[in-house]
C-alpha cells in the first residue's frame, strides 16, 4: 500500500501526507483477534503502568465512542477542561474516569462491545476527507491538524495499546511493515516540533534513520521560522542518528527513555543535535 497522499496542499513542512485509510480495518482485526487469543488470567496482567489489560481495552473503548460520537455524529457534551487544568492533566483524567467507569464490565463484554465500535470507526477512518480539518496533534505542533495527520495519529494509537496488549501477554511486537511503517512514518511527524526550540543555521539538517523493513529515513531541515520535513536532503546531514525500529516506536511512546534510546543508536555528527532529536515524543506524555 502506499501510504502518503501526493499533491495535497497545506501544512508542507509536516511532509508528504500520509494515507492510513485502509488500515483500519486490517488493523482492528489483527486487535479482535489478540483479545480473542487472550487467557482469562491474561486480563489482570499490567498492561501499562497502573492499567491492566482489562483497563487498556476498556480506555480503547472509550477512543472510539469518542471518535464516532464526536466526528461522525457531531456530539459535544461530555467533560471539558477545568480552570487551569492542562491538556495533558485533563486527557489523564477523563481516560481514568472512563476506565473506572467500566471496572464493573467483564472481559467478554468489552471485547463484543469493541469488535461492534471498532468496526464502525473503521469505516468512519475509510470515508475521511483526508484535507480536511481536524483535531490538533499537540506532539506535532499543530491545530487545527489535516484529517490525514489527526488520522494517522489515531492509527499509531490503535496499534500501540495492541502492542501493549500483547507484550503484557508475553507476546512480541506485530512487526508487520504494512502497519508498523505506517506508524514509523506518522511518529516521525513529531521532528519538527522536537526541535522547535533549537536555533541552528537555515539549512542544518538532521537525519533519523530506522532500520528494517518497516523504517526509513526523515530528514528535518532548518528553515529559519521553523524546521521542516519538506526540505529536500543535502549531501550529508548535520547529524545523523540510525534506530532499530523497536528502539524507535518504543522511544516515541516513552516505553523507553531517550537515554536508552541513546545508548543503542549509531549516531553520527553533532552530537546534542542527534540527542535533541531523541526527545521526541510522539504521544500526549
Amino acid at each position: 500500500m502506499n501510504s502518503r497522499l501526493h499533491g495535497l496542499p497545506s501544512h508542507t513542512w509536516l511532509g508528504t501526507p500520509i494515507d492510513a485509510r485502509s488500515l483500519f480495518a486490517p488493523e482492528h482485526a489483527a486487535l479482535m483477534a489478540t483479545l480473542r487469543g487472550l487467557t482469562p488470567g491474561d486480563w489482570s496482567r499490567e498492561a501499562v503502568p497502573g492499567w491492566t489489560v482489562r483497563d487498556l481495552v476498556a480506555h480503547l473503548l472509550g477512543d472510539f465512542y469518542g471518535r464516532v460520537s464526536r466526528a461522525r455524529d457531531g456530539h459535544r457534551e461530555g467533560p471539558a477542561l477545568a480552570t487551569g487544568e492542562t491538556l495533558e492533566s485533563f486527557i489523564h483524567r477523563v481516560n481514568q474516569e472512563w476506565v473506572g467507569a467500566f471496572s464493573r464490565v467483564s472481559p467478554a463484554a468489552l471485547t463484543d462491545t469493541l469488535e461492534l465500535v471498532g468496526g464502525q470507526v473503521a469505516e468512519f477512518f475509510e470515508g475521511i476527507d483526508p484535507v480536511a480539518p481536524s483535531l490538533g496533534v499537540s506532539w506535532a505542533g499543530v491545530d487545527p491538524a489535516p484529517m490525514w495527520l489527526d488520522s494517522a495519529r489515531d492509527f499509531t494509537e490503535f496499534w500501540t495499546h495492541r502492542q501493549q496488549i500483547r507484550h503484557a501477554a508475553g507476546q512480541a511486537t506485530d512487526a508487520d511493515p504494512r502497519f508498523l511503517s505506517v506508524v514509523m512514518d506518522t511518529f516521525m511527524r513529531a521532528l519538527p516540533h522536537t526541535l522547535r526550540d533549537i536555533d541552528a543555521p537555515a539549512g542544518t539538517q538532521v537525519q533519523v534513520h530506522v532500520d528494517g523493513p518497516a523504517g526509513g529515513t526523515w530528514t528535518v531541515t532548518a528553515t529559519g521560522p521553523r524546521w521542516s520535513l519538506a526540505q529536500p536532503d543535502t549531501a550529508r546531514p548535520t547529524a545523523l542518528v540510525r534506530l532499530d525500529a523497536e528502539t524507535a516506536w518504543r522511544l516515541c511512546t516513552r516505553g523507553i527513555q531517550p537515554d536508552t534510546a541513546l545508548a543503542r543508536a549509531h549516531i553520527d555528527g553533532d552530537r546534542e543535535l542527534a540527542e535533541a532529536a531523541c526527545q521526541i515524543v510522539s504521544i500526549i506524555y
